[in-house]
Parts: structure tokens; sequence; C-alpha cells
């Protein structure tokens, strides 16, 4: 039996209302204590350790050697470590070649001899994982940067790819912002192609880690070949002749128009700076920033290089496993949930600490935003929040709805404030024509964008985002129908942002039919993975499922499926493995998280007293722990990773979210069971 997973779970008793208010009392002393004295709230966003190598990577380039601290980040990259040797992309998942690749060398470069036990069992698992020639793209971009790589086994990157009109299907332009800041300082790189010291000297053709190759004598292993046999795609085809055409005409490095892409490239990276030194709030774009522009010539002391890697710093978190680097720090995501565990816990919503973090959110909803596109402007005007802290020109849909769902539970009068009539604009104006939503542009999903030789570049509809847009937008539908037309704010009433939010909605419930898999789940993009989409599709969809019995029977079935795969121990679990192989959706070790997620879509259409509710709560009750004597109250421990990035290469960990989601499941479940109070 996998991980205690069965068809039944144990009887569990129903959970006494004693219990239920003691958990959530502790868990609200937990909350208050941690949360910052300008009432947001924040806590490290652990990601994989090859964020944390590509900091000792980007030191290693910049020539800072010895290496700052180099004992606290070899203690961690040890620490992440797995017994078969290997660096897996997320805890509790398989080893991946990448990054035991990238957390070998770090750490050599860290000064860990080959022969000691740590680096063997690494250098075993990887050579038997076919060696280093095996890695992913973005690390033989890393890796090419020493001459451990020959820079014509990397994809070329013409920088002229910055100067592609928006009116082609394939620019620029039709990426996320999160592909942009990833792509255009790699057109700079690329272009330069340089070579930097490793311990050992600088070289080519360094062998600093051919104890890596399987065969050491032969490193020019092409990333694709248009003779390599293989199932035919068309478009991968395309991409690998252009790719060949590019190699025999030199990358076209002294094509005229490449100073002129190159200005553009660093005019763009320049525009995407922010005041913190952050690079719309991920750290390794601010890495790849920083090489591109002292390629281009900015010294080390200039300002703008200071500045970025001041700015790293701040992503920097130290335990008692030693120091880390974060991918990003989620300060207005983690606010606007805490804010929803807050008013679902039972406490007071008019509770003055809540009504500043209410007022920290306002403060940081932006005003128009260009992007900072040099020579045009994006298709859109965008107005909205941000996940990351420091990120003012790329504002995301999900953040924005995560805000927009947390005002209006605090307080349903804020549905004539200007922030909802702002965030309902932009999301409404965000809807992809299938009409669904993605996190950041609109109708970014032809296929062509992943099968690029750097994937994840596209950012198409998701069911987890579009149930979040539902859920807030019928909120706003329910409250502004208890109230008179007259009595809604101007901005409500005369952009006529109610009409467009009810033909949205319609679109959107259709979308969320099309997507449903056979078995009644949804894949969730931002979470792991079918338990994470199903709880948000179905939180959205109860809001319409009154009038529609076709809405009714989607959700009767996605819930037998996630009654079907609670685990033995009362709770819910799934892996990531999940994105690759949909046999193994819900199914994993139980967490917190993901058990929360499943109570509060059951809650949506069972009974309180419903028996699989009766586990799930009764597993977070049993899992709640006292927090540590720096801490007031108690809360939930997690070790997996349940949250995302980007699918496959960048899983995330927050350490909240196995906070806010428990109670949230608590409270609504206490609400819905014993009526103890009321909005």
């Amino acid at each position: 039996m996998d991980s205690g997973q069965s068809q039944e779970t144990r009887n569990f008793s129903r959970p006494s209302e004693h219990l239920v208010n003691q958990s959530l009392s502790l868990a609200m002393d937990y909350t208050w204590d941690k949360t910052q004295l300008d009432e947001q709230w924040r806590d490290e966003a652990l990601c994989n350790v090859t964020i944390t190598a590509e900091q000792v990577l980007l030191f290693q380039c910049l020539g800072k050697t010895p290496i700052p601290d180099a004992e606290l980040y070899k203690r961690y990259i040890l620490s992440e470590q797995k017994e078969d040797g290997s660096w897996p992309f997320a805890t509790k998942c398989h080893g991946d070649i990448s990054a035991s690749c990238e957390a070998y060398l770090a750490l050599k470069i860290l000064g860990m001899s080959p022969s000691c036990q740590q680096m063997a069992k690494g250098r075993q698992f990887i050579l038997k994982a076919g060696g280093v020639a095996k890695v992913r793209m973005l690390t033989r971009i890393s890796f090419a940067r020493f001459g451990l790589f020959h820079w014509d086994a990397v994809p070329h990157l013409p920088a002229e790819l910055i100067l592609l009109p928006s009116s082609l299907k394939f620019n620029l332009h039709r990426l996320s912002p999160w592909a942009r800041s990833t792509l255009i300082p790699l057109l700079v790189i690329t272009h330069y192609r340089p070579i930097y010291a490793l311990p050992n000297g600088r070289s080519a053709t360094n062998d600093f880690i051919d104890e890596l190759w399987v065969d050491p004598t032969h490193k020019m292993t092409s990333h694709f070949s248009l003779f390599t046999p293989r199932e035919i795609d068309p478009t991968e085809l395309l991409f690998s002749g252009i790719d060949t055409a590019l190699s025999y005409l030199g990358g076209l490095r002294r094509f005229p128009l490449r100073k002129k892409a190159l200005r553009y490239c660093v005019q763009w990276i320049l525009n995407n700076v922010e005041p913190s030194g952050d690079c719309l709030g991920i750290s390794p774009q601010m890495h790849n920033s920083i090489l591109a522009l002292v390629l281009e010539g900015f010294s080390q002391e200039s300002p703008v290089i200071k500045l970025g890697i001041e700015g790293i710093q701040k992503f920097i978190c130290q335990d008692e496993t030693g120091k880390q680097l974060q991918s990003c720090v989620s300060s207005a995501w983690d606010t606007a949930l805490r804010i929803r565990a807050i008013c679902d816990s039972g406490w007071n919503k008019h509770d003055a600490r809540l009504q500043k973090s209410i007022d920290w959110l306002s403060k940081h909803h932006m005003p128009n935003i260009r992007g900072g596109w040099p020579g045009s402007s994006p298709p859109k005007v965008l107005r909205g929040l941000s996940f990351q802290h420091h990120n003012n020109l790329t504002p995301g849909v999900d953040d924005t709805v995560a805000v927009l769902l947390s005002i209006l539970h605090q307080n349903s009068s804020n549905i004539e404030s200007d922030t909802v009539a702002r965030a309902a604009m932009l999301i409404c104006g965000m809807q992809n024509s299938d009409g669904g939503w993605g996190a950041f542009n609109t109708d970014n999903y032809e296929q062509w964008l992943g099968k690029t030789p750097l994937k994840a570049l596209r950012h198409s509809s998701t069911a987890d985002l579009t149930g979040y847009v539902l859920e807030a937008f019928g909120m706003v539908l329910n409250i502004a129908s208890q109230k008179s037309y007259e009595d809604l704010s101007s901005q409500l009433a005369q952009t006529k942002v109610l009409g467009a939010i009810a033909t949205a909605s319609q679109r959107a419930v259709r979308y969320l039919a099309q997507e449903q898999q056979g078995f009644g789940g949804w894949y969730g993009r931002w979470g792991a993975s079918y338990l994470y989409g199903t709880s948000a599709a179905i939180s959205g969809l109860a809001w319409f499922a009154d009038d529609d019995n076709w809405v009714k029977d989607i959700i009767t079935s996605a819930v037998s499926w996630v009654k079907e795969v609670q685990n033995f121990d009362g709770g819910w679990g799934e892996s990531f493995e999940s994105c690759n192989d949909q046999q193994k959706a819900g199914r994993g070790p139980s967490t917190p998280s993901q058990t929360a997620w499943a109570i509060m879509c059951l809650l949506e259409e069972l009974d309180p007293d419903d028996a699989s509710i009766r586990a799930g709560i009764n597993y977070l009750l049993a899992e709640q722990q006292d927090a540590s004597l720096k801490r007031e109250g108690a809360s939930w421990e997690e070790v997996y990773y349940t949250s995302t990035d980007s699918p496959g290469p960048q899983y995330l960990r927050s350490q909240l979210s196995s906070h806010y989601f428990p109670i949230m499941a608590l409270g609504r479940y206490r609400k819905a069971m014993f009526c103890t109070y009321a909005d």
C-alpha cells in the first residue's frame, strides 16, 4: 500500500468543537507572532539546490574568491543530498541529473575533494544517469561559461530576437515575463560566449569536472540534431534546422543589427531593475542580468551592478542547515492568504492589525505599468499586484485575484473601493480566448513555445487560476446582487465591470468543463498538482452551481475522485511526479496543505459531518505542532514541496502555506459544522 493510500479511510470520530477551537486559537497565536511590523507576512520560499549553486557560480564568474561564507553554502548543499548521492529538484522527489551536476560543481568550487564520500556518491549517481552530457539546457549554458561545455553545444540565441515585431507569430512579446527575464540576459551572454576561470584556471576546454563525463574525450554532444533518430515533431524539427543554420552562420554575431539588438537587451534589463536592485523579483534572472551587464562593459563598482548584488543578498536565508538562496520572496501572496485565513478562522475582521494588512496591500496596488519594453509597448497596460515583494513591472493575475479575495473576505463593503474595480478590470482584460486565465500574458498558449530549446516559455490558461478567478467573481456578483445599482461605487457602475464579470464567468465555467479530466479532477499549474487544481476549480464553480445542474454534476464527479484518493491516515497528498504521470494524481504521503485543499473542496459539496471530512479534520488536528521557543502558538510542518514556479525545474516549499491553508479548512469546517460565528 503506497503511503497508506486506501479507498477507505479509518472510521474517525467527529472532532469536538473544543479541539477545533483550541487548534485555531493556537494557530492564530502563531499567525500574529509571525506578522511583520507593517502587518505583512513573509517567510522563506524554499527552492531546489540549483538556486544556491548558481549563487556560488556567480561569485566565481565575478572573481569574488574566496567565496564569502563558503562553509555555510557547502553545508546547505550537502544537507540536500539524497542517500543515493543525487540532488533532487524538490525534497522527497527522485534525484535529477542537472541539479546533481550543478550541486557537484558548486561543491568542488567551494573546496570539496572529489575523493570524499559525498562527492563520490554524487559522481556515481551522475555517471549512472548518463553523465554531464545529459543535463538540461540552462545547465549547459551555465557550464559553458567555464569551458565545461563547448559553446557550440548550446543553442544559438541571436540577440536580434528582441527586435522582432509583435506582428510576427514568434516574438518576445508572446513570452511570459518570467520567460523574457530569463531569455533576454541570455541573448547577451550567448553572444559574448565568455569563459571564466575555475580554481584550476581558465580554459575553453576545462577538465575541472571531467570525472562527470562518461567519455570526456567527446564533449561536443549536441543539444539536438537533425540527424538524431527520434519521433519527428515538425516544430522541433524547425527549431533544430534554424539552430543548425545559425551554427554555419556563426550565430549571426557579426550581423549588422547585432549592436542595436544588444543595446535593446541592455535597455530592457536596465528598465526592469527595481530601486531595490531586483529584476522581476526572481534571483536566477538577477544572476544573469548582472553577468550580461558586466559583459556589456558595466563595472562591478557601477551603481546598477552594486545594487543588483545587494538585491540578491535579500534573498539569502540562513538556518541550522547553512546558507541558501531563495528564488523569490512572496510577501504580497502570503499576506493576502494570511488575511483570508484570519477571516476564515472567525477572528474579528475589524481588528486594527488586519486593517493594517489591507492598507499594506492597497499601497502595493500598482499604477499604470508598461513593463519597460524598449522601442515598443506591450499589448496591454496592466494594473495589479505581483507575487514577489519587489516587482513593480509584471503584475500577476493570480496575485491580483488573491488580493481581491482577501479584501472582500475582510469586508464585503470593500466592493465599492476603487481597488476592487481596478483589479476586476485587469482580470477581465487578461482573460484568454479559451475562457481561462494564465498568470501573466493573454493567449500565451501556442504549443511551439514549449518546443523551443529552452522549455517552459509559455504560460497558458490553467484550471487552478481560472477557479480562483471564478471564486472572486462569484463573490463580487453575490455581494453586488444584495445592493442596489445606485449603492455601488461609481467605478463599478460607470465602467460596467459587473456585466464584464458576468460574461467572463460564463466563459470560464465552460473552460473548466472542457478541462476536467476523465477521472474527475483538474490539473493545477501552480501547486501539486491535481489536488490543487481540483480544489481551486471547485471553489470557483460552487458559486455558479445553484441554477445549473450540469455544473453540479461536474462538481459531484470531482468530489467523488477526491474522496477516492484520501489516505488511510485521513489526509491527502500528491507528489510532483503526477505532472508527468496522471496515474499518480492524488497519490502520495499526506501533507497539511494538500489535506486542507481537499477539505475545502469537499465542504462545497458534502455535509460537514461526512466521514471523509471528519477524517481530514482529525488529520490536521493530529499534525499540528507546538511552535519553537522563538514563536508563540502552534503550526503545521511540511517537508514536501507543494508549490511550483515552473513545472519540472522549479518547485517551491513555502514555509507559510502549510499554516494558512489548514486554518482556512478548520475555520470553514467549524462554521459549517458548529455555526459558531457569522460573517
